[in-house]
């Protein structure tokens, strides 16, 4: 049986942030945000504020209202990436990035980004690799209500959802 090697996937700090380094996959290119401390579940890892909003929806954006899409401050949590087995979730009603669960020193921030964004005006197939992929992430208007109930959704989504 021919085995494909398994490719070492290296990182570059592109620069320290408090809690969290950002880095880049020297692969790929792609930017993320990891861990500098460890967080205990339910722990408010940062908090934020809005940056820029604005009406229209961008890939960079959270959604906080029907018509209300905000830039994250700080700007840095930008490359908190998508999984469909997240660690993190952002509060847009307190403002608070919260741990899901325990996080570890090095370890990637990652959220599910159908937890605050209704109908993406980008959609994409993930490929975060976790056993419960859903592998076409839409929004939240688009998810299965089965599984609805592994997923914590920002009250506007929950709203929306209802």
């Amino acid at each position: 049986m021919n085995q494909q090697p398994e490719i070492q996937v290296t990182y570059t700090i592109l620069n320290h942030q408090g809690f969290a380094d950002v880095m880049i996959n020297n692969l790929t290119g792609e930017k993320s945000l990891h861990s500098l401390q460890q967080f205990k579940k339910d722990a408010i890892v940062c908090e934020f504020s809005a940056g820029v909003i604005s009406s229209i929806p961008t890939y960079l954006t959270v959604q906080i209202s029907i018509e209300k899409h905000i830039t994250l401050s700080p700007e840095f949590l930008q490359y908190c990436n998508h999984s469909c087995n997240p660690n993190v979730f952002f509060d847009t009603t307190n403002y608070e990035l919260i741990a899901l669960k325990n996080i570890e020193i090095g370890e990637e921030l990652t959220f599910f980004y159908p937890s605050s964004e209704w109908d993406m005006t980008q959609s994409f197939a993930c490929t975060c690799k976790n056993k419960n992929c859903l592998h076409n992430i839409k929004g939240a208007k688009y998810l299965a209500k089965e599984i609805l109930p592994h997923y914590r959704f920002t009250d506007f989504i929950n709203s929306m959802l209802k």
